[in-house]
């Protein structure tokens, strides 16, 4: 049966849009495929890891008639057919005998496919509250803040992943992965009423997708928190992914507020000293040292070989004498996500934690551990 002709380019797109989350090897082979259905004008193209599930739809002329129609197909070579053609060529898409045939030009695919019927979409997304509504590029932002503390493949299942928290006029975005956490909160304008407080863990590969579809600019995205699921819709897009099943630690209590000492310094001067020390850093545990003496910031880095780097930056310092250990890759994480030309560094003693906060906008907050060296 025929599926639809258009122009290479108007497929190209949706199907990008939905394979970002399609692994390559999977154990249901099913799940390496796109969805594709046509219903009339419209065709719809969904992928799914059975966590995540991102779906588009497309209006496109001479779509197939009457019922549905609708077939799974690889989603990657799919896409890797559609980049290799020239650009506009009509691509017409056949489906007959458990094969899905892709004819542009003189060029022709056969693919193998297996039954729609078989796709295996998330259950139905039941939500009683009210779509949260906020700028896309907003939203990109707030998660980027953020995102880079989540950890990797810990045995906390919770911590590999990003808290999103609602309370009142604020949307709050926490990440750690145990040795630094990044908080984050934005508020919202316009709402009907106050939010009420609601905690949702994303899995990493939902936050990592959201920020590589997510646009920086001012075009309305919705957020709607059901019962174990998050939605989210912007575009033409709609992500759906569930929610981790745990306790987020309380960030409230690892967040300083009682630091009497700190010095303020513009970030990127502060970001350059820290990567040219880091250079002669040890390999693998990647320590800095902070030598703080009354106007001055000594940072330090030494390696097994021996070898020392030695930067020194004048500071309006008058606290405490304090020499003090960090991994410079976590201070840099913060550093390259912050937007503000200065930062606040807080601290209190060589065995407590610093505080990296924008110097004058209280709704970012990062802590990084301290470490021996």
């Amino acid at each position: 049966m025929k599926l639809l002709s258009l122009p290479r380019d108007t497929l190209l797109k949706p199907l990008q849009a939905v394979t970002g989350i399609v692994e390559r090897r999977n154990t249901l082979p099913i799940l390496s495929n796109v969805l594709l259905e046509v219903d009339g004008d419209r065709l719809s193209l969904v992928a799914t890891d059975l966590e995540i599930q991102v779906s588009t739809a497309i209006t496109v002329e001479g779509g197939g008639k009457g019922s549905r129609q609708g077939v799974t197909v690889s989603a990657r070579k799919l896409l890797d057919i559609l980049r290799a053609l020239p650009d506009g060529v009509p691509v017409e898409l056949d489906s007959r005998e458990s094969r899905l045939h892709v004819s542009a030009g003189r060029s022709k695919f056969s693919l193998q496919t297996l039954p729609a019927d078989d796709f295996p979409k998330l259950s139905g997304f039941e939500s009683a509250e009210a779509p949260l509504r906020i700028a896309e590029g907003a939203l990109r932002s707030l998660l980027g803040r953020v995102q880079y503390a989540m950890a990797q493949q810990d045995i906390r299942y919770y911590l590999n992943g990003l808290l999103l928290e609602t309370e009142g006029d604020t949307l709050k975005a926490v990440a750690t992965d145990g040795h630094r956490l990044a908080y984050a909160s934005l508020a919202l304008e316009g709402l009907e009423a106050p939010m009420p407080k609601r905690e949702s863990i994303l899995p990493r590969k939902a936050v990592l997708e959201l920020s590589r579809q997510l646009d920086s600019d001012d075009a309305e995205a919705t957020v709607e928190f059901g019962t174990n699921q998050v939605r989210f819709r912007f575009g033409d897009i709609e992500l759906v992914s569930k929610v981790i099943d745990g306790r987020f630690p309380d960030y409230n209590r690892v967040i300083p507020t009682h630091y009497q000492d700190y010095f303020e310094v513009d970030r990127g001067t502060l970001a350059s000293a820290l990567q040219r020390a880091a250079i002669l850093s040890n390999e693998k545990f990647r320590g800095v040292r902070w030598v703080l003496t009354n106007g001055s910031l000594r940072i330090v880095c030494n390696n097994t070989e021996q070898e020392e780097a030695e930067e020194e930056l004048e500071i309006a310092y008058g606290g405490a004498a304090l020499d003090i250990g960090f991994n410079v890759t976590y201070l840099l994480d913060a550093l390259s996500n912050i937007d503000a030309e200065g930062v606040r560094c807080s601290l209190g003693d060589a065995n407590s934690s610093v505080l990296i906060t924008h110097a004058d906008d209280p709704s970012f907050r990062y802590v990084v551990m301290p470490m021996r060296i």
